[in-house]
């Protein structure tokens, strides 16, 4: 099964450009591989206006996000694997979504993971049902 995550952001990315909104992203800066300007880190986290107005080369898959933009005028390229995206949302009102931690962990299991045995199947009842008029 392919990961939710990259489905969603997509899909509320696009929601709030219909809306004729500011989306943002809440990235976690702290993990490996993510590529944003430092200076604007704050608590190991970085918001960011990812607005087709605001960046350039906007490109996302199932594993990563990356795209082009200025900061303090000078141009910067970011990249952010899909996992260090903590939410989106628009600027104006707030809506969006924060991603639970282990969204994307949980919809890709190890294959050599055993399955948790199933639920018994309950036997079903001998007593045939009734009806009751009730006036």
């Amino acid at each position: 099964m392919s990961p939710l995550k990259p489905h969603l952001l997509r899909a509320l990315h696009e929601w709030i450009l219909e809306n004729s909104l500011t989306p943002y992203l809440l990235v976690n800066a702290e993990m490996d591989q993510v590529v944003v300007p430092e200076q604007f880190i704050t608590d190991g986290k970085i918001v960011l206006n990812v607005h087709p107005d605001a960046i350039q080369d906007w490109s996302m898959d199932q594993q990563c996000l990356s795209f082009s933009a200025r900061f303090s005028g000078q141009g910067m390229a970011i990249f952010i694997p899909i996992p260090a995206i903590l939410a989106v949302y628009a600027k104006e009102n707030g809506k969006g979504m924060m991603f639970d931690d282990d969204l994307d962990s949980d919809l890709n299991p190890d294959p050599s993971d055993p399955q948790p045995p199933l639920a018994p199947k309950s036997k079903p009842s001998a007593k045939k049902p009734s009806l009751k008029v009730v006036k």
